[in-house]
Formats: structure tokens, sequence, C-alpha cells
């Protein structure tokens, strides 16, 4: 079975950065792609990049573009997410997706969902 695994969320105060990953075992063998989508408490659930690990395609939603990078170690079945200048409207759960999607950034394309991880911009 495929089970997408996050991990690097923390606390971190606005302006900072963090490094989240994301391992989607179960799909050594196929080519798939990644998305991160994040949900904050009373907020719409919103994607927030996603990643074609087979042409190293990458998408990212207006509000992170720039500041957010996408990248992928397709030997470790491994995706990063790099959030540089953080912003409090940023904290959020941020969840990995996996999958085969047609349109990265909606949510209903993707079958696999990790457990979470939590993100907190706040001084």
């Amino acid at each position: 079975q495929v089970q997408p695994v996050e991990a690097g969320g923390g606390l971190v105060q606005p302006g900072g950065s963090l490094r989240l990953s994301c391992t989607a075992s179960g799909l050594t063998l196929g080519s798939y792609a990644i998305g991160w989508f994040r949900q904050a408490p009373g907020k719409d659930r919103e994607g927030v990049s996603g990643i074609k690990t087979g042409d190293g395609s990458t998408f990212y939603a207006n509000s992170v573009k720039g500041r957010f990078t996408i990248s992928s170690d397709n030997a470790e079945n491994t995706v990063y997410l790099q959030m540089n200048s953080l912003k409090p409207e940023d904290t959020a759960g941020y969840y990995c997706v996996a999958g085969f999607p047609y349109l990265v950034l909606f949510a209903a394309e993707y079958d696999y969902w990790g457990q979470g991880t939590q993100v907190t911009v706040s001084s």
C-alpha cells in the first residue's frame, strides 16, 4: 500500500525558513506526482505546490510563488518543500499527497494522503 510520510514541520518566526520532506513508500517503481496541501482552522484547503516526478514539472499557488521551492530526489522517493520568507498566514497543517493527477493542485485528483505536519509561523 502507499503511505506518504511527512516531516519537517515546526514553529518558526516570521521571515524564517523550514524544509518539509515527504517519502511516498510503495511507489518506487511507478511514475507519480507529489503535492502539498495545507489547511488552517476555519479556512479552505489550499493546494500549495506539486511536482510530477517523471518529468520534474512544478506547480505553485500564487500565494507562495517566489518563496517556496519544491524538488524531488527520485532515487529515494522523496520530495522536499523548501519554505522561505515564511509569513503568519502560512500557518497550517501541511499534507503530502501522492497520486496520478491531471490537475496537480486539485485535491480530488489524489488517492493517498499523509498524516500531516504542523507549520506555525509566529513571534
